[in-house]
Formats: C-alpha cells, sequence, structure tokens
C-alpha cells in the first residue's frame, strides 16, 4: 500500500500550505494587517474591478460563503467598499479603496521576497515545466 507522504497531490499540498505559512508570517513579521486569503481577494479584485462576487469566488479559488466573510474583513478593514448595485439590488458594487490600494502596495515587495524564497535553487525551466505539468492536470479534471 503507497504512503500518503509519497502520493503527489499531498506533496502538492503539502508544498502549498507551508508556502502559505511562510508567507503569512512574513506578512506578520512585517507589521501588515492583511491575511494571505484576503491579499488574495483584494489583489483580484483590483485585477478585475467589475466582476461580481461569484466570479471573484471562482478566480481565487473559494466558495460564496468563504468569500463573503473575506469580503465582510476587507470592508471592515477599509480597504474595500461595498455599495448596492442601482440597478439589481440584490447585486453589489465592489472597489478597492485608496487604504486597500496602499496595503495591495505595502505587501508586494514581500510577495516577490517570499516567492523568491520558496523558488530557491529552481531553475526558469524547472518552472515551466511544473507549470506545464499542473495545468494539465487541472484540465484532466474539468
Amino acid at each position: 500500500m503507497e504512503q500518503l507522504k509519497n502520493v503527489i497531490f499531498y506533496q502538492i499540498e503539502e508544498a502549498i500550505k507551508t508556502y502559505r505559512m511562510y508567507a503569512q508570517k512574513q506578512i506578520k513579521a512585517n507589521g501588515l494587517k492583511i491575511t494571505i486569503d484576503q491579499w488574495l481577494v483584494l489583489k483580484s479584485l483590483k485585477e478585475n474591478p467589475d466582476c461580481t462576487q461569484a466570479e471573484l469566488a471562482e478566480k481565487v479559488f473559494k466558495d460564496s460563503a468563504s468569500i463573503t466573510r473575506i469580503l465582510d474583513l476587507l470592508v471592515q478593514s477599509e480597504y474595500v467598499e461595498r455599495e448596492i448595485n442601482p440597478n439589481d439590488r440584490r447585486k453589489f458594487n465592489l472597489s478597492v479603496t485608496s487604504k486597500g490600494e496602499s496595503i495591495l502596495a505595502d505587501t508586494h515587495a514581500i510577495v516577490l521576497q517570499n516567492r523568491k524564497k520558496a523558488l530557491e535553487g529552481i531553475t526558469e525551466n524547472d518552472i515551466q515545466i511544473m507549470s506545464e505539468t499542473l495545468k494539465k492536470i487541472s484540465q484532466n479534471c474539468k
């Protein structure tokens, strides 16, 4: 019987979890008050300002309840404004505030350092092969 530690999907999950813990620790160590998930949602919203909450959830691989909680925290932190859509009162218009822009800018250098640390000793060719392989896995499962 195979051991869990030898299953590629377990190894991928371990790498992701380890990276996220390291990245969050670095953000906190630099005095920034944002989580990895909040940063991901905020960055995605900045890159896709017209997306709906459902589209945002899909882009960051979160369920509807999780995205709502994260957006509530981002609004509470004044990183995002949420206004009722005048054309459809069941929907909200989301926008990144100047405070949100500032936290994204402050976090950017740390994010780049985190990625650099995580990719130490890994060649561009390794990254290209890994990227292509992960895309194939995703495509196979769709």
